[in-house]
C-alpha cells in the first residue's frame, strides 16, 4: 500500500500512475486535474488483508498511513448493509498532518467567489464512492468487490456522483486503461470558476454544470442554458453541482424537519443510525446543507464505522458528546453512542403515493441496544412551532402527482426563508455601518432589538425566538458566522481605503511629505495591491490599474537610489 502514494514532487507520466522516462514529453502540471480532484483510489478486497488500496492516481499523491486506512475502510459498506449490486456514497476524513501543499492562486480565486458553504476544504477529504459487488465464480469468495473513490475538496456531491456513474462501469469493465483516459480528460477541464457555466468532457459525454457564486440571488435557477453550438455533442445537464433531492432524504423525517433544522442550527451532536451507507451519507449532506447559506461550521460525517481512526474520540464517556453529526449503519453505535443526546434512526426509504410514514419522536429511555425502531430519540423541546402548513401542502403535491423536484424546491425554499428569517436581524444589527471602526457585537443589544426588527417580519412562524437565539449564541455556528462577517467587512474597509486613495489627488499630498513618510505610502499600497491581486479584496480591474499607475508615479518622484530599492529587480 505504501509503494502506492509516495511523497515527493509530481513527475512526468506515461502509463497510469507510473513515472515516464526522462526522454518523454515535460511533465503536465496536473493543475486543472487537482483543481477538481486530489486522486482517485480504487479500492478492492484481499482475502489476506481485507479491504485493500489497489491504485492511487497520481501514484505519488501524498496520503498517510492513516488516511489510505481511511479510505480502505470507508469506501466498503460494512457487513450489516449487505449491499448487492452497484451502489453510491460519500464519506468525510480528517486530513492527517495538516495542510500539506500551499494554497494556489486558483483555489484562492474559486474560494473567493464561491458561498462560504462550497468552500474547498483546508483540513478534510470528501470520498465519492462508487462500489459494486456481484456474483463471480471466478473468485475465491464467489464475490467481485470493488470500489472507485474520487477523494476532493470540493462538496460537489451531485456533481461527482455523475461522474462516478458514468466511468466506474467502464473503470470495472476495461480497469487502468479506462482511469489513464478519463484522468487525463480531467486535466483538461476548465478550473471550477464561480458564477460560469462549464462543459466537462468525459467518456464522449459533456456534463454541463454551473458552478454558485456568492453573489447569486437565493431564488435564481441553478444553471442557466448556455449554446451548444461548438459542442459536437449534446451535452447532460446537471441543475446543481452540490444539492440533494431534500424531499427524498427527508421523506421519513418530514414532520420533525424543523426541530432536526433548530439541531443543526445549533451545531447538536447528532447520530443518525441507516440502513446503508448510501441513506446515511444522504441524510447526513441532507441535514447540514439545510441552514444554508450559513456555513455548517461543526464536523460531520457522512458515513461512519468502527475501524474510522476518531473512533475513541467521538465515542468516549469522559467528556461532552463533540458538535459531530455521525453516519453509520452498525447498530453497535447504539450501544456506543447512547450517551449522545440525539439519535436518529431511519429504515429503507419507502415512497407510495401519500406521505411516506413518519419516524416518531421517541424519549432516549427508550433506546434498546438490539432491535431499535426508527425514531428520533431526543429530550429537546423545539423552540419553534410546526409549520402545518408545510406538511399539507408537500402532501397535497404528492396527491397531485407533482413532479419530485418540485417537491424538493419546495421544501428547500422552506428552509432557506427559515435561515434568511434567523440570520437577517443579526446582519442589520450588526455595527459594521459606519467606518472605519468596527464596534463589538453585543448580545444584549440585540436581542433588545427583535421585538421591532425580529424574525417575526419575514416569517410567520411562532415560539420562542429569543431561546433560539440564546442557544445559537453559544453554538459553533454563530462563532463560524461572526468570523466570516468581520472578515468580509474587513476586507470591505481595505477595499474602500485603497479606492480612497487612488481617487485622491496624491501629488499634492506629497508636497509636505517627507522621504520616510512617502516611502511607507508605498509600501502600504503595494501591500495593499498584492493582497487585492490573490483575489483577498473585492475590488475592481480599473481600481487595481490606477493603483500600480499612482506606486509607479510615487516612486517616481523620489531620488535615483530610492527608485533603485524600491522598484522590482
Amino acid at each position: 500500500m505504501d509503494a502506492l502514494s509516495r511523497a515527493g514532487p509530481r513527475p512526468a507520466r506515461g502509463r497510469l500512475g507510473a513515472p515516464s522516462s526522462g526522454t518523454q514529453a515535460p511533465a503536465a502540471p496536473w493543475t486543472r486535474f487537482s483543481a477538481w480532484l486530489e486522486c482517485v483510489c480504487v479500492v478492492t478486497f484481499d482475502l489476506e488483508l481485507g479491504q485493500a488500496l489497489e491504485l492511487v492516481y497520481p501514484s505519488d499523491f501524498r496520503l498517510t498511513d492513516k488516511e489510505k486506512s481511511s479510505i480502505c475502510y470507508l469506501s466498503f459498506p460494512d457487513s450489516h448493509s449487505g449491499c448487492l449490486g452497484d451502489t453510491q456514497f460519500s464519506f468525510r476524513i480528517r486530513q492527517c498532518g495538516g495542510q500539506r501543499s500551499p494554497w494556489s492562486t486558483n483555489d484562492r480565486h474559486y474560494d473567493s467567489g464561491a458561498p462560504v458553504s462550497l468552500q474547498k476544504e483546508s483540513s478534510h477529504y470528501f470520498g465519492y464512492v462508487y462500489f459494486r459487488q456481484v456474483k463471480d465464480s471466478s473468485m475465491k469468495r464467489g464475490y467481485f468487490q470493488k470500489s472507485l473513490v474520487l477523494v476532493s475538496r470540493l462538496p460537489f456531491v451531485r456533481l461527482f456522483q455523475a461522474l462516478l456513474s458514468l466511468i466506474a462501469p467502464e473503470y470495472f469493465d476495461k480497469l487502468a486503461p479506462c482511469l489513464e483516459a478519463v484522468c487525463n480528460e480531467i486535466d483538461q477541464w476548465p478550473a471550477p470558476q464561480p458564477g460560469q457555466t462549464l462543459n466537462l468532457p468525459v467518456v464522449g459525454v459533456v456534463l454541463q454544470v454551473r458552478v454558485p457564486s456568492r453573489v447569486d440571488k437565493p431564488d435564481c435557477s441553478s444553471l442557466k442554458q448556455c449554446g451548444h453550438e461548438n459542442l459536437l455533442l449534446t451535452p447532460l445537464v446537471l441543475s446543481s453541482v452540490h444539492e440533494l433531492d431534500l424531499f427524498r432524504c427527508f421523506q421519513p423525517v418530514l414532520t420533525h424537519v424543523q426541530m432536526l433544522w433548530e439541531l443543526m442550527l445549533l451545531g447538536e451532536p447528532l447520530v443518525v443510525l441507516a440502513p446503508s451507507p448510501a441513506v446515511s451519507s444522504e441524510m447526513v449532506l441532507a441535514l447540514t446543507s439545510c441552514v444554508q447559506p450559513l456555513k455548517f461550521c461543526c464536523d460531520y460525517r457522512p458515513y461512519f464505522t468502527v475501524h474510522d481512526s476518531e473512533f475513541k474520540e467521538f465515542t468516549t464517556r469522559t467528556q461532552a458528546p463533540p458538535n459531530v453529526v455521525l453516519g453509520v449503519t452498525n447498530p453497535f453505535f447504539i450501544k456506543t453512542l447512547q450517551h449522545w443526546p440525539h439519535i436518529l434512526r431511519v429504515g429503507e426509504p419507502k415512497l407510495s403515493g401519500g406521505l411516506p410514514k413518519q419516524v416518531k419522536l421517541k424519549k432516549p429511555s427508550r433506546l434498546k441496544t438490539l432491535d431499535t425502531k426508527p425514531g428520533l430519540y431526543t429530550a429537546y423541546t423545539a423552540h419553534l412551532h410546526r409549520d402545518k402548513a408545510l406538511l399539507k401542502r408537500l402532501l397535497g403535491g404528492l396527491q397531485k402527482k407533482r413532479p419530485p423536484g418540485a417537491l424538493a424546491a419546495l421544501l428547500r425554499t422552506h428552509l432557506l426563508e427559515l435561515t434568511q428569517s434567523f440570520v437577517i436581524p443579526l446582519k442589520s444589527v450588526t455595527p459594521w455601518k459606519a467606518p472605519p471602526q468596527i464596534r463589538p457585537f453585543h448580545q444584549d443589544d440585540f436581542l433588545r432589538s427583535l421585538e421591532h426588527a425580529g424574525p417575526q417580519l419575514t416569517c410567520i412562524l411562532k415560539g420562542d425566538w429569543l431561546g433560539l437565539y440564546r442557544r445559537f449564541f453559544k453554538s459553533p455556528h454563530f462563532d463560524g458566522w461572526y468570523r466570516q462577517r468581520r472578515k468580509e467587512m474587513v476586507q470591505k474597509l481595505e477595499a474602500l481605503h485603497l479606492e480612497a486613495i487612488c481617487e485622491a489627488d496624491i501629488e499634492t499630498w506629497m508636497k509636505d511629505k517627507s522621504e520616510v513618510e512617502i516611502v511607507d505610502l508605498v509600501l502600504k499600497l503595494r501591500e495593499k495591491l498584492v493582497r487585492a491581486q490573490g483575489h483577498q479584496l473585492p475590488v475592481k480591474e480599473e481600481t487595481l490599474h490606477r493603483a500600480q499607475l499612482n506606486i509607479e508615479m510615487v516612486i517616481g518622484s523620489l531620488p535615483k537610489d530610492l527608485q533603485a530599492v524600491l522598484r522590482p529587480r
